[in-house]
């Protein structure tokens, strides 16, 4: 090398306390934002795919599609999917606003992700209060549509009500109700499925029931962790947009200006404030 090539200066870049660098978050914190707002949308997914199985399921389709005049569980049936369709998507995207925001360091998309979540958080918060308050409510309604099958077709001899009947006792494997004398009626043996009418131990309430149960109880455990990770998506949010708004960077601090030195051919100096 010439030596007059050795004091040669490449350009280097400058910042200032005008021109700040730009918030970069390191990629371990950024992976580990990234992943809990990835198991947001999927519980969204999860909320969504619950929904879909109130509604289209077969158990539930059959009692809610029976004409009865006071079938409040076809009201219940309704609300609970459009209420579960809206709030995973406000879920899912409030967990894809937070993604992005977290990877552009958007101030806006982190303020609309917040929101989001908190919009999701207000609706969660009545349907669990209504939940705890009406705890029987469903299963009430679905064992009173069961009752009034039930009576219609023994009273009357109309094909389309013992139809009607005898799908119920298909779908939940169940034989009428349960005689305190062990007796089976008439309207057993027409429409219980075979080898149901003498052998089944629990009548078709306590199916009805013990299948309810089961399902509210899976649905209340989803409302809780969804609720908890509302809470955790608005304190995450909020942390990011504060972290963006006030340029807080632990991994850069100072200012950085550039002098030439007598003794060196360039040196970069950073005047550290406090």
């Amino acid at each position: 090398m010439r030596p007059e090539e050795e004091g040669t200066c490449r350009p280097l870049v400058v910042f200032s306390a005008s021109d700040p660098p730009p918030v970069l978050w390191p990629s371990r914190q950024c992976s580990c934002v990234l992943a809990c707002l990835v198991w947001e949308e999927l519980l969204g997914l999860s909320i969504a795919a619950l929904s879909t199985v109130t509604r289209c399921g077969l158990h539930f389709t059959l009692i809610s599609n029976i004409a009865f005049e006071s079938n409040s569980y076809r009201v219940i049936h309704n609300a609970a999917f459009y209420i579960g369709i809206c709030l995973s998507m406000v879920l899912i995207l409030a967990a894809l606003l937070s993604s992005v925001a977290t990877v552009r360091e958007s101030e806006h998309l982190t303020a609309m992700g917040f929101f989001c979540f908190a919009l999701a958080f207000c609706g969660l918060i009545p349907a669990a209060f209504w939940r705890y308050t009406h705890r029987t409510e469903v299963e009430d309604s679905m064992m009173d549509v069961y009752d009034f099958v039930y009576e219609e077709a023994r009273k009357n001899a109309s094909s389309f009500r013992r139809q009607e009947l005898t799908a119920i006792h298909e779908t939940f494997l169940c034989c009428g109700k349960h005689s305190p004398f062990g007796e089976t009626g008439d309207i057993e043996r027409e429409t219980c499925p075979l080898g149901h009418a003498e052998t089944a131990e629990e009548d078709c309430l306590q199916e009805i029931r013990d299948f309810l149960k089961k399902h509210m109880d899976f649905v209340s455990a989803l409302l809780a962790v969804t609720i908890c990770f509302m809470v955790y998506g608005m304190i995450l949010t909020s942390f990011l947009w504060f972290s963006i708004h006030f340029s807080n960077n632990l991994d850069r601090k100072g200012k950085y200006t550039l002098r030439e030195s007598t003794t060196s051919c360039c040196a970069l100096q950073a005047d550290h404030s406090g």
